[in-house]
Order: C-alpha cells, then sequence, then structure tokens
C-alpha cells in the first residue's frame, strides 16, 4: 500500500468518526402539545422547534409530538413534568386544577375590555405562570401568546342584551362563565366544543357564548344565525415548559439557545395577537356565511358581566386557597393600572 492510499484511508476513517461524533453530540428532547396540528399555535410551536434546530446548528433538535400523540394527560403533566418523564410540554394553566388549583384563576373572561389591556396584563400572567411552574421543577422559554379574539353570544333567534337573554338556555365553555351568568339571572352549562352544534341544533341550549373570530370552523352558522359582540378573549398563553432534569442536562449554550427561540416566539405571537383587520376581515366573512350581526351587547350590559365575572373570579380564586388569592389580587392590581 502506498503512502498516497494510506492517507487517503486515514482521512476517511477521520471523517466518519467526526460523523459519529456529530451525530452523537446532537441532543433530542421530547415535547408534548395537546394541539391539533391544524391549530395556529401548533404551528408556531413547530417553528420554535425548527427555529431551536437553526440557532443550535442541529445540536439540538425538539421533536414535537402534537395531538396528545405521546398518551399524556393534561391533568397529570404537572407530575410528569416534575418527574422528568417528558422533556418539554406546552402548559395551559387552566388544564392543571387539580395539583394547582391556583394556576386556574390566574385570568378569566370578563377581566378586560380592550384588546390592548391584554397585551398589557402579559407581564404580570408571565410572572405568575413562571413563578407557579417553577414549584414543579419547570424551566419556562417564552411560549406563545394567544390571539384576542372576538367574543359573541351566538342564538337562534336576535338576542343582544341580558334583558333578552334571561329565561334562555346558554352554553358556556367553563365553570366560572357558569357563575359570572347565573349571578346575571341567566342559565348557563358547560357543553363540550364537540357538542355545541348538536345541542343548539336539538335545543338544549338557545345560545352559545364562543369565539366569534372561528365560529366557522365549527359551524356555528348552520344552527345559530345572529352573533351579538360581547367582550374581547382573555386569552391564557401557552407557555413552553423544560423539565429541570432535561434543563440541567443541556451545556449553557444550548440553554441559551432554547431561551432566545422562546422569546422570539413570544415577541412574534404577541406582535400578531391583536389585529383589528383580522376581526374585520372575520366579521364580513360570517356575514358572508349569512350570520346576521347585531348591534353589541350595551355598554351598561358589558359592565354588568364585568362585576359579575370579577365577583366569581374573586370567589373561585378563594377556593384555590392562599396562592389563588394571591394571583387574583396580583392581577387585579395589574388590572387597576390598565389605560382603555
Amino acid at each position: 500500500m502506498n503512502i498516497l492510499m494510506l492517507k487517503r484511508i486515514v482521512a476517511a476513517a477521520m471523517l466518519a468518526v467526526a460523523g459519529v461524533a456529530a451525530a452523537a453530540d446532537t441532543i433530542e428532547l421530547k415535547m408534548h402539545s395537546q394541539i391539533v396540528e391544524s391549530r395556529p399555535e401548533a404551528k408556531y410551536l413547530q417553528q420554535f422547534a425548527d427555529d431551536v434546530a437553526a440557532r443550535s446548528n442541529g445540536r439540538l433538535k425538539i421533536n414535537v409530538f402534537h395531538a396528545g400523540s405521546l398518551g399524556l394527560k393534561d391533568t397529570d403533566l404537572l407530575r410528569i413534568m416534575q418527574a422528568g418523564a417528558v422533556d418539554m410540554a406546552m402548559l395551559y394553566g387552566e388544564y392543571f386544577t387539580r395539583d394547582a388549583p391556583e394556576l386556574g384563576v390566574v385570568y378569566v373572561q370578563g377581566a378586560i375590555r380592550t384588546p390592548q389591556q391584554h397585551l398589557q396584563l402579559l407581564p404580570t400572567m408571565r410572572a405568575i405562570y413562571e413563578e407557579g411552574y417553577s414549584k414543579w421543577h419547570i424551566h419556562t422559554v417564552g411560549g406563545v401568546v394567544s390571539p384576542v379574539f372576538n367574543v359573541g353570544v351566538h342564538c337562534k333567534e336576535p338576542i343582544n342584551n341580558l334583558s333578552q337573554l334571561k329565561g334562555k338556555k346558554l352554553r358556556v365553555w367553563g365553570s366560572h362563565l357558569v357563575s359570572t351568568f347565573q349571578g346575571l339571572d341567566v342559565a348557563a352549562q358547560v357543553i363540550p366544543q364537540n357538542s355545541m352544534y348538536m345541542a343548539l341544533q336539538t335545543g338544549v341550549v338557545d345560545c352559545a357564548y364562543y369565539l366569534s373570530t372561528v365560529a366557522k370552523t365549527v359551524s356555528l352558522q348552520e344552527v345559530a344565525k345572529y352573533e351579538a359582540y360581547l367582550h374581547p378573549w382573555a386569552a391564557v398563553p401557552w407557555m413552553f415548559g423544560v423539565s429541570d432534569k432535561a434543563w440541567s442536562r443541556l451545556p449553557k449554550d444550548l440553554q441559551a439557545v432554547l431561551a432566545e427561540a422562546g422569546e422570539a416566539m413570544w415577541a412574534k405571537t404577541r406582535e400578531a395577537a391583536v389585529s383589528p383587520q383580522r376581526e374585520s376581515a372575520a366579521i364580513e366573512e360570517r356575514k358572508a356565511l349569512g350570520i346576521t350581526m347585531l348591534q353589541p351587547f350595551p355598554e351598561g350590559d358589558v359592565s354588568a358581566f364585568a362585576a359579575a365575572s370579577d365577583k366569581a373570579w374573586a370567589d373561585m380564586a378563594k377556593s384555590a386557597g392562599p396562592k389563588g388569592t394571591e394571583y387574583y389580587q396580583r392581577m387585579k392590581e395589574a388590572i387597576a393600572k390598565l389605560t382603555p
């Protein structure tokens, strides 16, 4: 064997070893998401994973498992993350009322009157969630700021004030809303989204309290022809959580990559969260689908809704224990400083 051939063999061997080493240096993290891939939040999550790979030059890879495909139950997620049984997850505070009831009372419908106020409250909300998750040995790295959609009352007949709503059966999506509307002498019941269409069609309920902007995705216009705007959606943000076990095994530079990518996604989605153009376009689209847009609920009714919401919120926070009360008070202090 001549010297040139030997050099080629040695060079090839070195390249092969380098390739194996590079592959070995790639760290992969499993990330649970309960969101189906068709939703905007899922697309943002995948963009975050792609950004992490790009920023780390392929050294860190996040494998996203959408729509709960890892088989994890959201009610158990805090315990799962605490144990380090999964590396990362999308965290939504209202899912964790069994183990951390205080995380389910941070934010409620009726807390804001304008979309811009939601943006003003985000720093306080984020600080609370970061603190709450850290007690479960979860490190947070930014997340997704959900869009502030219009919330309306969708009925089978024209209804756009509380007096007309009394005596009707109203679908809502959570227990806080049941208490809120009960405080206004309106009968409300929790009906899951996938049962809402049938409940309206069969007369189980007369109206649905729902996110108007995305109402067409559940064909609400087919069973509720009238819509009246009530308030902007107080949308709980999704946080990107990393178990402390996964976080601690990352080198400092990859920890920085995760934090930077998470922060970039938070900023991007915050910028897109409030969009009058999106809401106006959605209204015109619903009109074209046959929806009759009524005048919004009167200002006095909106104020009454906010007052009933706050009373139900205070009761719910007290039931969640000292931390629930503390979080409620911190949010109320931030709300007191809001500008229109």
